[in-house]
């Protein structure tokens, strides 16, 4: 499939060279401008009388191909893409995925600190203070 889709893409560039090619050598609709660069009659001598009908023949269908080109690249890339995209979820199918394992965390024993009953005599100094 990636070898047709190279042979094509060449075609395309090909193509697009055609095609600015005969782009740039059709007759403009008025002798002014561009045409006078190259004198009154110069571009009927040089590419003929009637080349203007024979040009523009060739321009539509170098462009229509430019599209037939163009749609069918972009149809291959798709269909190339998705069987890509299936084969790696088919190999990320057959992994086995191992179970998130969270290490247990041990609770703190109580016997570190020992609990004092509040009296008045463990009580902080600054609530002595208050209650005189």
């Amino acid at each position: 499939m990636s070898l047709l889709i190279g042979l094509l893409t060449l075609v395309l560039v090909l193509n697009c060279a055609l095609l600015g090619l005969l782009v740039l050598m059709q007759l403009p609709k008025k002798e002014a401008g561009a045409g006078l660069a190259f004198g009154g009659g110069a571009s009927d001598t040089l590419f003929g009388a009637g080349s203007g009908n024979v040009l523009s023949q060739a321009t539509k269908y170098v462009a229509g191909s430019f599209l037939v080109l163009c749609l069918l690249l972009g149809l291959l890339n798709t269909k190339s893409n998705k069987a890509r995209r299936e084969g790696v979820g088919q190999l990320i199918g057959k992994q086995s995925i191992a179970p998130l394992v969270i290490p247990a965390i041990a609770a703190p024993s109580t016997n570190q600190f020992t609990a004092l009953p509040l009296t008045a005599t463990n009580l902080p100094a600054a609530t002595n203070a208050a209650r005189k």
